[in-house]
């Protein structure tokens, strides 16, 4: 079986909003993994710990972590130690079992008023999961009987009410726009329960989801939306270092999941 684990970046909010953006972000990774993922995670931790006496057990929020919110602020970091922290985490990204996927909405280019972003980002999302896990157990004898790519989501608490009735709704009516014309239904097979809330501070995994979602959003805010980065998160990274980390972690992100170089998916389409 597969865990998903989710975060996001930006808020969800439309037609008011407080970002033009808005990220979702899924990292999965098959039962197999799981241990020695959370082992590798563990060890990274306690090294940090050493190296910049970052505590083990502090949750990693990479937004506040640039912007020197609490509780990072009370830490004798300067900017270039910042600059070093997040490429570190980044590195051990690279090297976890995991599968990324990002999904973007821009609101900029959102026509009608009702436009419901967390919904239809998390839909995105499944399917795009969904689609994977058919490819990778295309070799399975029990094909869509197969246990081993079935998926589980977790997920911060703060959305699980939406989440759970998009994931309900797809498993009974999923419509999928055809490249030919009009739509046609794929229900979602391989999700098992509804989302399962955890909080972010008990699941490095969430924390992972969310400083990736972080970097998606600051890379689409200049090449997407066209905007600079706001000073006080420029003073710590450039949009090459967005560019540095993002390729760090290429190799782990779902690459299929859209035509853009990073695999991010969005919308709505142009």
């Amino acid at each position: 079986m597969f865990f998903v684990y989710y975060d996001e970046s930006g808020d969800d909010g439309y037609p008011k909003y407080s970002s033009e953006l808005f990220v979702l972000t899924s990292i999965y990774m098959s039962d197999f993994f799981w241990k020695s993922n959370y082992n590798k995670i563990i060890n990274f931790r306690r090294e940090l710990k050493q190296k910049y006496n970052f505590p083990v057990k502090l949750e990693f929020h990479t937004k506040e972590f640039l912007t020197d919110k609490n509780p990072y602020r009370n830490f004798d970091w300067d900017n270039q130690t910042k600059n070093e922290i997040l490429y570190e985490f980044f590195d051990l990204f690279s090297t976890l079992d995991i599968k990324i996927i990002n999904v973007a909405i821009n609101k900029k280019v959102i026509i009608k008023e009702d436009y419901p972003v967390l919904e239809n980002a998390f839909t995105y999302s499944i399917q795009r999961i969904e689609n994977d896990l058919s490819t990778y157990c295309n070799l399975c004898k029990y094909e869509d009987h197969c246990v081993d790519c079935n998926f589980l989501i977790i997920t911060d608490e703060g959305r699980i009410g939406k989440m759970r009735k998009v994931s309900r709704k797809m498993q009974q009516f999923n419509y999928i726009p055809s490249k030919f014309a009009g739509m046609y239904r794929k229900e979602i097979k391989r999700l098992l329960e509804d989302p399962l809330p955890k909080s972010s501070d008990e699941s490095y995994f969430i924390q992972i989801a969310d400083s990736i979602a972080y970097i998606v959003y600051l890379y689409l805010t200049k090449n997407l939306i066209g905007n600079k980065l706001a000073n006080r998160v420029a003073n710590k990274i450039t949009y090459d270092d967005i560019i540095n980390l993002l390729n760090l972690i290429k190799s782990k992100l779902n690459l299929n999941a859209s035509k853009n170089e990073y695999g991010i998916v969005i919308y709505p389409k142009t």
